[in-house]
């Protein structure tokens, strides 16, 4: 016999499977209805269709054997929508003022390194650590009288006469009689304002104090042009030589009177000794064309140098020779 090809053995297969399965075995109970309905009409006409119809809605269907419930799977977390942002109202921006480069610092000097000093055997070097300096302190600013001479840095040699010259500093020497008709207070007066005031016994200086205040201040830069120091200086020197040591008073005895030497006080010192420069500038301007600046100037300059020309000088000797004789 021939063989038999594939596709004659896949035909024949399928007949007798076909033979051997009646309609509507081997398939669901809903297909095999279905199946059956399609064949009723053939034997029974519309009545055995609806029959059939109605006892397949009546059977139950078979229920599906019970699966284990899967495991919910995790919810992704909703992505939350992206807020629009909002727009903001766009704010004019001033221009910056450009400020001016300031001057670079200049730089801090450099200090130096301490010394490091020799160590004993079996010892290390020490480092002495830099002591920091304390700040200068600021000098007092000092008047000048007026405004020209300092009055600071005079020197008085005559230890008697120190404590009664008052040189402190002073623009003006006017105190406006402040000291005056107290007991002791002239030591608490400036030195040239005492001077001033002794210029003005005379009557063309008498109540003047601002003239005569002006003819003290030439005398002193007429002092300063021809000594070329300070005129301040000059003056106490006039007055340390023109000051008397001795004098003379008058004792009685009974009914006579005798003369008798003593020692002067320094503040009566100091007292004659201006009385006597000033009177002999005013007594220098008799008969003279010279200004009496020039003729104070003139006095002092000659008692500060010792001269027996100048009225201080004479009026000291002469006190001192009387006083001599009385002893």
């Amino acid at each position: 016999m021939p063989a038999k090809s594939k596709t004659t053995k896949k035909k024949e297969a399928k007949a007798t499977k076909a033979k051997k399965t009646p309609a509507g075995k081997g398939k669901s109970p809903k297909v095999a209805e279905k199946a059956k309905a399609r064949k009723a009409p053939a034997k029974g006409g519309k009545g055995a269709v609806e029959k059939v119809a109605k006892a397949a809605e009546k059977k139950p269907a078979k229920k599906a054997p019970k699966k284990p419930p899967a495991k919910p799977a995790k919810k992704a977390a909703p992505k939350k929508p992206a807020k629009a942002a909002a727009k903001k109202p766009t704010k004019k921006v001033a221009p910056k003022k450009v400020e001016p480069k300031k001057a670079e610092a200049p730089e801090a000097p450099v200090t130096p390194t301490p010394k490091v000093e020799v160590a004993e055997k079996g010892r290390a070097p020490t480092k002495k650590a830099p002591v920091p300096k304390a700040p200068a302190e600021p000098k007092p600013q000092t008047l000048l009288l007026y405004g020209r001479w300092d009055m600071s840095e005079i020197e008085i040699k005559d230890a008697g006469l120190a404590r009664h010259m008052n040189l402190s500093s002073t623009f003006l020497p006017h105190s406006g009689g402040r000291w005056a008709n107290k007991p002791f207070a002239k030591q608490r007066v400036n030195l040239v304002e005492r001077l001033t005031n002794n210029m003005m016994r005379t009557e063309k200086y008498t109540g003047k104090k601002g003239k005569t205040v002006q003819v003290v201040k030439r005398a002193f830069q007429t002092i300063e042009k021809k000594a070329k120091r300070n005129p301040v200086q000059v003056l106490v020197e006039a007055l340390e030589n023109a000051a008397p040591r001795e004098e003379i008073t008058r004792l009685r005895f009974g009914g006579i009177s005798v003369p008798r030497a003593v020692d002067v006080a320094p503040a009566r010192r100091l007292d004659l000794a201006l009385r006597h420069l000033c009177r002999g500038a005013v007594s220098a301007t008799y008969k003279n064309r010279k200004p009496i600046h020039e003729c104070l100037a003139e006095e002092t300059l000659m008692a500060a140098k010792g001269d027996i020309n100048s009225y201080a000088i004479g009026k000291k000797e002469e006190m001192e020779r009387v006083a001599a004789s009385a002893r």
